[in-house]
């Protein structure tokens, strides 16, 4: 009769043949996958994804069903226009008159900035808003000129044309800067090519905006002080040495006085805001209460006989159409592509940004596709209408929200009351003080400087911070570009650095758990004796890094080999476990340092075996007939290569 230990031995052993054949099967899921998608497929693949997406393209409803679709996807303002109530129009009505009040004297102002005539700051806030609302998805968001894409527009094209010497062929490039950016904003979108904006990170953009804010506010100092012969350059120390030297010429103070006094009740109305959120109103409308008051204090006191500049002549009317103004045959053709790339990229970045963080705050999604798309044929359609390049604003967008916008109705609001201005009162602007429109921007900027932000990079990533001075220096001290160049190329050395010398890791079995884990993040995690487990922490094994994962690995296991003579532990390393979960793709030097490391652990009677590898991967160590090499030790998961020997 058998005893029952026999009969508990005979039942473990069952067991474990039972695991040990499972895990055999389950070995077999990874090396029989099928073949996984080549780039063909993917390209063909995506074809498909834009026939589904573009209706007209697929016509297995009816035709008329299909047109209202592709209509609808083309102008998003018909799928919200069919349930658009009366009370939202009375609110939409209020912001859209509430944005109106800041957008009239900020768009004089910006187009200042861009070394523009002012009546091409309200031409920008007339078209590109009413394109946007027929083409765009965010509700809150509030189109117009804004103080960076002016400042990047006048500090690059003032360098193929002299703004002063020749305003009309100057005007003419902008136009066609203004046209190339749309091209390229409305590609983006078109062809899905979002993730180039991802190129200027956030951190580099947080530098930048701090910059441009001081350049911004440095050029003000023309017309806050007065001053007649100003620099063309941007960088603080120009601005600085034309300013300290206009100290030693006489100068007329009225310029600053009217300046500075209307600069301190635009900044004490925006705190009275923010303290009490009823009064929301009130900073939006100081813009152009200022604007009123010192127009009539100039005309009243004849303030323009005795030294205050004022703006003079403002051309109204409706916009005039500048299709012929456009340059493409001029030598200066390709310097314009490449400024309308830049401004395009910036103008995107700044305008999504500002549209997702409503977006999120209302609880809806906004499709960045679309905008690109809206944006790009709104700045395109803005270049035949005398407009430069256009984009979301955060100040007014902040006021378009605060006022209690519900569609982008109050664009449409905002754009007519700006073209009845446009058409009646431009006349009344005559003796407006030019101090006023750069107090007006002043009072703007400090919205650009995020400090907190700022310290929060430096608190989170070093490289990130990097970046972000990089691009604060660069502005403040050199040129927009350079600025823009600087962070740009932090950001790849950043990528760079990160894929050539990826982190590996030594894992350890978490107590109580089948999971895995660092041992350095978790020092519970305990060690199998004659088992090294690694994980990579990179998505590609490639040759930029191939050779640097060999030597770290080989370097671990020499490691371990000695912590292991010195325990005098019974087992050296017989086995290494590489997990490679993180791994998304390898090419062939991945595969050949894969197989170095293969025949260095075999001379050292250790075997290699893999844990986890993803489709590509285990498809392209099969084409390369790794898997027959390392013995077939390619398993599901640690665990399963684990189970597998008997260490």
């Amino acid at each position: 009769m058998a005893s029952p230990l026999n009969n508990t031995t005979t039942s473990d052993q069952e067991m474990a043949d039972l695991e040990r054949h499972d895990c055999v099967e389950r070995v077999q899921w990874v090396l029989n996958t099928p073949k996984p998608p080549g780039l063909s497929q993917e390209l063909i693949g995506t074809a498909v994804s834009w026939r589904n997406k573009v209706p007209f393209l697929n016509m297995q409803s009816g035709l008329k069903h299909e047109l209202f679709s592709m209509l609808k996807a083309t102008f998003p303002i018909l799928s919200w226009c069919q349930n658009y109530k009366p009370n939202q129009f009375k609110r939409d009505l209020l912001a859209g008159l509430t944005l109106a009040s800041l957008c009239i004297p900020q768009s004089i102002g910006y187009a200042t900035l861009a070394k523009l005539d002012p009546q091409y700051g309200l031409y920008t806030s007339v078209v590109p808003p009413l394109i946007y609302t027929l083409m765009g998805t965010s509700r809150e968001i509030a189109i117009g000129p804004v103080a960076v894409i002016s400042l990047l527009l006048s500090s690059m094209v003032q360098k193929l044309e002299d703004p002063m010497a020749n305003p009309i062929a100057y005007h003419k490039l902008v136009l066609t800067v203004t046209f190339f950016a749309g091209t390229f904003q409305a590609a983006f979108g078109l062809f899905r090519s979002g993730f180039l904006i991802d190129f200027l990170s956030h951190a580099a953009i947080v530098g930048f905006m701090a910059g441009a804010a001081i350049v911004i506010g440095l050029q003000q100092l023309k017309g806050l002080l007065g001053i007649t012969h100003f620099t063309n350059k941007t960088d603080v120390i120009s601005v600085l040495k034309v300013v300290w030297s206009s100290f030693q010429h006489p100068w007329n103070p009225y310029n600053f006085l009217l300046g500075c006094s209307f600069l301190i009740f635009i900044l004490i109305t925006r705190f009275l805001g923010r303290k009490n959120k009823k009064l929301f109103w009130l900073p939006a409308i100081a813009p152009l209460v200022s604007v009123v008051l010192a127009t009539l204090i100039v005309f009243l006191t004849k303030a323009d006989k005795h030294g205050v500049n004022i703006v003079k002549h403002i051309k109204g009317g409706l916009n005039p159409s500048s299709v012929d103004q456009l340059q493409f045959n001029g030598p200066h053709v390709g310097e314009l592509a490449k400024i309308g790339l830049i401004v395009a990229i910036i103008a995107l970045t700044e305008a999504i940004a500002v549209g997702r963080s409503f977006a999120a705050i209302k609880g809806y999604h906004l499709d960045g596709n679309k905008e690109m798309v809206a944006m790009g044929f709104m700045n395109i359609i803005g270049s035949f209408t005398t407009c430069y390049v256009a984009t979301g604003s955060f100040s007014r967008t902040a006021v378009n929200f605060s006022a209690g916008c519900e569609t982008a109705m109050s664009n449409i609001v905002m754009a007519v009351t700006v073209f009845i201005s446009l058409e009646l009162l431009t006349k009344l602007l005559y003796y407006t003080p030019v101090a006023i429109l750069a107090s007006i921007i002043l009072s703007a900027l400090p919205g650009l400087i995020d400090v907190n932000e700022a310290c929060n990079i430096w608190k989170v990533d070093k490289l990130d911070f990097l970046a972000c001075i990089g691009a604060f220096l660069g502005v403040l001290f050199a040129t927009v570009e350079i600025g823009l160049l600087v962070a740009v190329t932090i950001s790849f050395a950043k990528i760079i650095v990160v894929s050539i010398r990826p982190g590996t890791e030594t894992l350890g079995k978490l107590p109580e758990t089948d999971a895995f884990g660092d041992v350095n993040q978790y020092p519970m995690a305990v060690k199998t004796p004659g088992v090294l487990i690694m994980r990579l922490k990179s998505a590609l094994l490639c040759f930029a890094n191939a050779n640097f994962v060999r030597e770290r690995i080989m370097k671990w296991v020499i490691e371990e080999e000695k912590d292991s003579k010195l325990r005098n532990a019974e087992k050296t390393i017989q086995i290494v476990i590489l997990d490679i979960s993180n791994l998304m793709d390898i090419d062939t030097s991945g595969i050949a340092s894969l197989e170095e490391l293969h025949k260095n652990f075999d001379s050292n009677g250790m075997k290699l075996a893999i844990a986890n590898p993803r489709w590509q991967v285990i498809h392209k160590l099969k084409l390369a007939n790794f898997v027959p090499k390392i013995g077939g030790r390619v398993f599901l998961s640690i665990g399963e290569a684990m189970a597998s020997f008997s260490v």
